[in-house]
C-alpha cells in the first residue's frame, strides 16, 4: 500500500507521466522510497482502474504515445486518510548485513569490498541529497525555510535521507575498520 502512497504524494505535484515518476522517484522519493519503473507502471494502472489516479494519452510524433497520470479528488482523499493512519514499524531488509553476519564463514574480502561498495555508493547519495538541500534552502538557514516554505514535507523527508545516509557512512567506516 505505501507504493500507492508515495505515488499519490508525488503526484500533488501536478500531473506526470509514468516515465517522470519514475525518475522523481529516482531523486525526491528515494529518499524515503524505493521502486523500479515496472514497479510503478503496474501499480499506476491499479490506481487508475480504482479512481485514485486518472489517466490521459498524449500523442507523440517520434515517439509512442504515452500517459499522463493526476491526482483525482478520491486520490486526495486516499492520501488524507493514508496520513491518518499509523506506519507500520521499520524493519530492517539488507542483503550486506547477511553477508557481514556471515563474514566469519565467507568470503572476507568480498565481504569487505561490498561494505566498501555501500559506502561509496551512501557518499554518492549524501552529495545529491546535500546538493537538494542547499538547492532549497537557496542560503536561507533551515529555521527560515521552515518558517516560509509552502511546504514542509519534502525538506523533512530530504533531512531524513540525509541522516539514513550519514549514518551508512559512519557504520560502514566503522565495520571496515573493525575488519581490517
Amino acid at each position: 500500500m505505501a507504493l500507492q502512497e508515495a505515488i499519490l504524494v508525488s503526484l500533488t505535484h501536478g500531473e506526470a507521466s509514468g516515465y517522470d515518476l519514475a525518475k522523481s522517484f529516482d531523486v525526491t522519493v528515494a529518499n524515503y522510497w524505493s521502486a523500479t519503473a515496472q514497479q510503478l507502471y503496474k501499480e499506476l494502472e491499479r490506481m487508475a482502474d480504482a479512481g485514485l489516479v486518472s489517466a490521459r494519452v498524449v500523442e507523440q510524433q517520434r515517439r509512442p504515445n504515452k500517459r499522463i497520470y493526476a491526482l483525482t479528488p478520491a486520490g486526495r482523499e486516499a492520501l488524507r486518510e493514508a496520513t491518518t493512519r499509523p506506519p507500520k514499524p521499520t524493519a530492517i531488509r539488507d542483503e550486506l548485513l547477511v553477508q557481514v553476519e556471515a563474514i566469519d564463514y565467507g568470503d572476507y574480502d568480498a565481504v569487505r569490498a561490498a561494505i566498501a561498495e555501500r559506502l561509496a555508493a551512501s557518499q554518492l547519495k549524501l552529495g545529491h541529497y546535500q546538493r537538494r538541500r542547499a538547492g532549497l534552502l537557496a542560503g536561507q538557514s533551515e529555521d527560515d525555510y521552515l518558517a516560509t516554505a509552502g511546504r514542509i514535507g519534502p525538506y523533512l523527508t530530504l533531512a531524513r535521507g540525509i541522516a539514513f545516509e550519514e549514518e551508512n557512512i559512519r557504520w560502514c567506516r566503522f565495520a571496515l575498520d573493525a575488519t581490517t
